[in-house]
C-alpha cells in the first residue's frame, strides 16, 4: 500500500477567499465537490443522502450575492458577515433539515423527511454554505462506529478495511479524503473526536453551552453538542465561530466571546501562552491495554510541547472505571427516551435495543442519583485537573478498528468493546468543558500506515481559544499530511 497523500485541496478559508477574489466559481465548485462526494465519498460511505438539487440552488445564490458585492463595493463587508460564504459544509443525519431526508442511520425511520430545521443547521445554512448532504451516522448515533442500518458504512481513507469512528463517522471520512474542507458534527461521549483520530483529521468538541440545541433541542443531560471536523486547526476555528452562540431559553448558556475564535486564535499566534500540562496515560473508562503505537503518538506530542516551553506533569487516573460506570444511567436513559412506535422497535440494531431495555429498567430514583453521581465525579476529577490548564492523553487506545470487533452480537460485549476502544473521550462530555482530537502521529500497523491521534483537553469551561492555540501549535511544529486517497490494504 502507497502512502503518499493524495494531492491537498484547499482548506475552508482559502477556498472562501478564492470564492471572493473570482479565482473560484461557486457553482462550478458546487459539482466539483459533488462528483468527489459520489466517487470519494462513496467509497469510504461519507454521505447518507447528497442534496444535489439544494447544494446547486446555494451555489446560484452564493455566486449571485458576490456579483451584486462585486458591484456595489461591498465585498470587504460581506466577507466579514459571512466568513465561510460558499464553502461546502455538509450536515450530520442527527440534525434536521426541513425537506430533506432524516433517518438517523435507523431504519426505524427509513425514508422520513424533516419537516423543521434545527437551529444549528439554520446558522449553517445562514452562513451561506453549500450543504452537499447529510453525512453517514450509526443509529441514533449511539456507537463510536458508523454502521448505519440505512445505508453504506463509513470507512477511513486510510485503510477501507477500518472503520471511520463514529458516531461522526460520514463526517470525518468526508473532510479526510477532500471531499469537503469542513463538517459539522455532534458529540456525546466523542462523537466528533473519535472519528477524527480513526481519519486524521481535526476534531473540536466545544465547552457546554457553547452552542445551543435550540430552539427545538434541549441540552437534556448535558452529555451532547454540536462541534466540527476540519483538516487545519484555522479552519476549525472558523466552523465554531459559524455554530456558537446562546438561545433563549437555554438551561447553561455560554456567553459568546467578545471577538471571534478565529481572531482570538490569530492574535495568540504571536505570544502562545506557557502552560501547564498534565499528561494522563491511564485508561478512564475501561481497564484495558494501549497500543504502543498510541503511547509513541503521545510521546511524540510531548517531546514537542517541552521543546515549546509547556510545563508537564504526569498524572494518575483521578478515577477508576468502576466509579465511570455513573454514566451509565444517563446513556440507557437517553437511548430510551428516542420516540419509536411499537412497529419501529422492532426494527431497531441490537446495541440500540440492549441500551433501551436498561434504560426502561432504571427507575426515576435511580436516574437523579446518576445525575448526582455523574456531577460528583465532574466536580472531583475537575479538583484533580485545576492545578493544570490542558490534559494531554492519546485520542484512542488502538489503530483505527476493524468494524467486527467492535459491533458485536451482544449488546453488553459491543458498549464495553467500545468503552475499550475509546476510554478517555466521554470524560470531558461528563466535565462539560472542551476538547480536540489533533491528528500527530502516523505509524505502520501490520503493514499499513494509519493515524494516531493525540487528545486535549480543557480543565476549565470556555477554554475553546486556548486549546486552538495549543493544537496549532503542533500543526505549526510537526504539520500532519492534509488529505487521504481511499487506500484498501
Amino acid at each position: 500500500m502507497s502512502t503518499e497523500a493524495a494531492h491537498e485541496p484547499a482548506g475552508a478559508l482559502q477556498t472562501a477567499a478564492a470564492l471572493r477574489d473570482g479565482e473560484l466559481e461557486a457553482q462550478e465548485l458546487a459539482e466539483q465537490t459533488l462528483t468527489a462526494a459520489r466517487d470519494a465519498g462513496a467509497q469510504v460511505g461519507a454521505f447518507a443522502h447528497l442534496l444535489e438539487d439544494l447544494t446547486r440552488e446555494q451555489a446560484r445564490a452564493v455566486a449571485e450575492r458576490l456579483e451584486e458585492a462585486r458591484r456595489s463595493g461591498g465585498l470587504e463587508e460581506l466577507s466579514a458577515q459571512l466568513p465561510l460564504l460558499g464553502v461546502p459544509l455538509p450536515i450530520k443525519d442527527l440534525t434536521q433539515i426541513a425537506g430533506a431526508p432524516f433517518e438517523a442511520g435507523s431504519a426505524a425511520l427509513a425514508g422520513n423527511i424533516a419537516t423543521l430545521t434545527d437551529g444549528v443547521a439554520q446558522q449553517i445554512l445562514d452562513a451561506g454554505t453549500l450543504t452537499i448532504g447529510k453525512t453517514s451516522t450509526p443509529e441514533f448515533g449511539l456507537p463510536c462506529y458508523t454502521e448505519p442500518a440505512t445505508g453504506a458504512p463509513a470507512r477511513t481513507p486510510w485503510d477501507l478495511r477500518r472503520t471511520a469512528g463514529g458516531s461522526s463517522g460520514g463526517a470525518a471520512a468526508a473532510v479526510a479524503t477532500g471531499v469537503v474542507p469542513l463538517a459539522h458534527g455532534s458529540d456525546g461521549g466523542g462523537s466528533v473526536r473519535i472519528p477524527a483520530a480513526c481519519c486524521g483529521i481535526v476534531g473540536l468538541k466545544p465547552s457546554r453551552g457553547v452552542v445551543s440545541p435550540g430552539p427545538y433541542g434541549s441540552e437534556g443531560m448535558g452529555l451532547v453538542t454540536d462541534g466540527i471536523l476540519s483538516r487545519s486547526v484555522r479552519d476549525a476555528a472558523a466552523g465554531l465561530d459559524l455554530l456558537a452562540g446562546p438561545r433563549v431559553g437555554d438551561f447553561a448558556p455560554a456567553p459568546r466571546p467578545e471577538t471571534s475564535y478565529l481572531e482570538q486564535l490569530d492574535a495568540s499566534a504571536a505570544r502562545p501562552p506557557q502552560l501547564r500540562i498534565a499528561v494522563l496515560r491511564d485508561p478512564l473508562a475501561a481497564s484495558t491495554e494501549v497500543h504502543p503505537a498510541a503511547l509513541r503518538g503521545l510521546e511524540r506530542a510531548l517531546e514537542l510541547l517541552r521543546g515549546l516551553g509547556h510545563e508537564l506533569t504526569e498524572i494518575p487516573a483521578p478515577f477508576t472505571p468502576e466509579d465511570w460506570t455513573a454514566f451509565m444511567p444517563l446513556w440507557t436513559v437517553g437511548a430510551a427516551s428516542i420516540p419509536l412506535s411499537p412497529q419501529q422497535e422492532g426494527e431497531i440494531l441490537e446495541l440500540t435495543r440492549w441500551l433501551r431495555e436498561r434504560g426502561r429498567a432504571c427507575s426515576g430514583v435511580e436516574l437523579a442519583q446518576a445525575f448526582s453521581g455523574v456531577q460528583s465525579l465532574a466536580r472531583r476529577t475537575l479538583e484533580t485537573f485545576a492545578p493544570f490548564d490542558v490534559v494531554i492523553t492519546p485520542a484512542l487506545a488502538e489503530p483505527p478498528a476493524f468494524p467486527a470487533d467492535l459491533q458485536l452480537a451482544d449488546g453488553g460485549d459491543d458498549f464495553d468493546a467500545q468503552c475499550a476502544f475509546t476510554p478517555w473521550t466521554s470524560t470531558w462530555n461528563m466535565l462539560g468543558t472542551a476538547a480536540i482530537a489533533v491528528p500527530l502521529h502516523r505509524e505502520t500497523v501490520d503493514g499499513v500506515e494509519l493515524p494516531f491521534g493525540v487528545h486535549l483537553g480543557a480543565t476549565r469551561p470556555g477554554a475553546e481559544a486556548l486549546l486552538l492555540t495549543l493544537a496549532a501549535q503542533l500543526e505549526a511544529h510537526d504539520p500532519w499530511p492534509l488529505v487521504r486517497s481511499p487506500r484498501t490494504a
